[in-house]
This record gives C-alpha cells, structure tokens and sequence, in this order.
C-alpha cells in the first residue's frame, strides 16, 4: 500500500531558505510542498486554499510575523501542524509559539534528515522539538519559572504512575520515542503508547507542553 502524501507550506521571507527547504522535503517520496508563502498573511491564505497537513513558519516574517501567523492560524485551519523554522536567538518566541499551540520548533540549521522527520512527525500528530537544542531551549525556558509552576506541576504528575513519570522525565531531557525505549529497555511502539496516557492526563496538548511540565516538577 502506497504511504499517503504529507502536503506541506513553506513560510518563509527568504527566498533562497525556501527553495532549500523545498529541496529537501521534495527528495522524499511521501511529501510534497503545495505552496510557499513570503509572509504570514500568505501563509494564512495559503493554509485556507491548500489544506496542508503541516506548516513550516518562519517567526521573523514581515505584513504578520510568524507568531500572528500562527494564532490566527489556530482558528482558520486548525487541523494543520504547524511547525516553527527557528534560531538560537529566539527562544521566548518559541514559549509563546508552543503555548499557542504549534506543533513544535525546528532550527534553520537542522540536517536534511530531521527536516524530514520534523514533518512525519507533526504529520503523525506528534510535536516535534529540535533535538540538538532541546535541553538548551527547555532549561532556558524553565528558569524563573519553577518556583511558581513547581507545586502544581509536581501535584499533577502525582497523578502519573511510577512508569510513567519515567516516560515523562526522558521527554524533559527531549528523548524521541526510539532513544526512550533504549533508555527504559522497551519498544518504540510501547513509550509512544505511553507518551499519549501521559498527554491525557497531564492535560498537555503536545509532547513539548509535557516536557516543560516535567522540567517545573524537577523530574
């Protein structure tokens, strides 16, 4: 059977980042690019008119930035995942990017193969944090924090079992799915069964939001 075509926009204000991006993306078999947006009132209307299954967003865009983009993104087309293209520099607009619900961030300089599972997995329904910076970024965003999300972040994963606050300890450190297993000696399949109790009952819409959660508990 025949894997079903991930249909992706391309937001970005550079032209020369997009067609590297469309590069990539292009050279797997199950994506396909649909449509490239210079700005995020493009990307908006483009997201109406395409219906994508994922979004790469540029933060730094001009007519409506990245972040605009993307909440008015949640109401017109909530069904597609949007993914947020990022720098080092930028760290408290990937809070706020998380917060409103993006699917996770993704640095500009990432090799072509996270690229490319960067979108199977926001695809897949998975949010995807880069994981070259993911302990940088969460403990960044972390501090200042804890002392006053600490007590009830530690009262909700009280809720958890003894398993699964395992699981959740690996997604504070950015662990993918696969490097969880080898961690905790299970199968992939099994920490993603996992990954979505956890989500429930955190109350936690992506694997990101669990992973500051964790982070605040001091998991």
């Amino acid at each position: 059977m025949t894997a079903e075509v991930i249909r992706v926009v391309i937001a970005d204000d550079e032209p020369l980042i997009r067609a590297g991006i469309r590069m990539i993306l292009t050279s797997a078999p199950d994506i396909e690019v649909v449509a490239e947006a210079a700005n995020g009132r493009e990307a908006v209307d483009l997201a109406r008119a395409h219906a994508p299954a994922v979004m790469l967003l540029d933060i730094q865009m001009p007519v409506l930035d990245g972040l605009s983009a993307l909440g008015e993104l949640r109401r017109a087309a909530p069904e597609v995942r949007a993914l947020i293209l990022t720098t080092f520099g930028e760290k408290e607009n990937v809070l706020r990017a998380l917060g409103q619900g993006g699917a996770g961030f993704l640095l500009k300089d990432s090799a072509p193969g996270e690229l490319i599972g960067a979108v199977r997995a926001a695809a897949a329904g998975d949010a995807y944090l880069s994981p070259g910076a993911t302990r940088h970024v969460v403990d960044q965003l972390a501090s200042g924090r804890a002392a006053a999300r600490g007590e009830e972040a530690r009262r909700r994963v009280a809720e958890l079992s003894e398993r699964e606050r395992g699981v959740l300890a690996l997604l504070g450190e950015g662990l993918s799915n696969a490097d969880a297993g080898r961690r905790l000696h299970m199968s992939e399949a099994t920490v993603k069964t996992y990954v979505s109790r956890i989500l429930a009952k955190l109350g936690c819409e992506n694997r990101v939001q669990a992973a500051l959660l964790a982070r605040d508990a001091g998991l």
